[in-house]
């Protein structure tokens, strides 16, 4: 019997590779707005980040979310971010 496959991402927070459905995406449409993606399948570049608060601190802080989307990230995507590692 084969395994079935288990795509791996890399975290933007402390680089270190995970299962895909461990990770939170965040994307950035093809329209130019930047959300999460709760489902993982939503269309434009993604970026994936542990479920952990000390992850996001470290990509807010080192920018890696802006990096890795190539865009600008407004205050109001981190409160938004913060919020949903709060849940």
């Amino acid at each position: 019997m084969r395994r079935k496959h288990v795509p791996i991402r890399t975290c933007i927070g402390c680089r270190s590779p995970k299962p895909k459905k461990e990770l939170l995406r965040i994307v950035r449409t093809p329209q130019g707005s930047v959300e999460i993606d709760e489902t993982g399948r939503q269309s434009g570049r993604g970026a994936y980040i542990c479920r952990s608060q000390e992850c996001l601190e470290k990509a807010v802080k080192g920018r890696h979310v802006e990096k890795a989307l190539k865009c600008r990230i407004s205050q109001e995507l981190y409160d938004e971010l913060k919020r949903a590692f709060h849940e």
